[in-house]
């Protein structure tokens, strides 16, 4: 019998840290194909390309795995998969990440991360977002390896309702072990936010 099909993609860029522990994760359980954006598109929540032309290069990246660059966001990645890239086979998982930093609360709408995911939800596929509690480029993701695989291989089993699609987090590696997996309601949660005025060297003000 065939391997599965596994669709891997994400927000923080092709050649992030995350994706590349994903990929490799995901190789154990599957066939993977990857299409993923070729820069950050973190915040870019469910936008798609109107108006403007979508670039697609095939990228040699990952040993033994076949891997496309976009100039697209995450979901136009999922798209472009669908539709272009594995339009002879339909993917049995899609999985989005392993994003560097956490997507909880109302972050969820804003994060390219579950965008991905979700698109894939909506277009009936099994799809989970994954992400881990550290921004740094340099995060350390060993700890979380075995629960990706884990997570994964059981929706490969046993599925998922059609259009759910999963969010989970990662605490940062500390020296105390993960313990187990715990299912939360989505938090309502919001970011504190300001904006300060500056000006640029020429005199005109901008706000950060």
């Amino acid at each position: 019998m065939s391997k599965p099909l596994i669709l891997v993609s994400n927000d923080d860029g092709i050649t992030s840290k995350g994706i590349r522990v994903l990929v490799s994760v995901m190789k154990k359980l599957g066939d993977v194909i990857v299409v993923a954006p070729d820069s950050p598109q973190s915040g870019m929540g469910h936008a798609i390309t109107i108006g403007e032309t979508l670039r697609l290069e095939e990228e040699e990246i990952f040993e033994d795995v076949k891997a496309f660059k976009s100039s697209g966001t995450p979901a136009d990645c999922v798209k472009l998969a669908k539709h272009y890239v594995m339009k002879d086979r339909s993917p049995d998982l899609i999985v989005s990440g392993i994003n560097h930093g956490s997507n909880t609360s109302i972050s969820v709408l804003y994060s390219g991360t579950m965008s991905a995911a979700i698109e894939g939800a909506m277009e009936g596929y099994p799809s989970i977002g994954f992400s881990l509690c550290d921004f740094s480029s340099k995060a350390d993701f060993s700890h979380v390896e075995v629960w990706v695989e884990k997570i994964a291989r059981q929706v490969l089993e046993n599925g998922m309702p059609k259009g759910v699609a999963l969010n989970v987090n990662f605490p940062p590696k500390q020296n105390e072990e993960i313990k187990g997996i715990k299912v939360c309601r989505q938090a309502e949660a919001k970011w504190q936010e300001e904006f300060s005025e500056r000006f640029d060297p020429n005199g005109r003000k901008y706000l950060w």
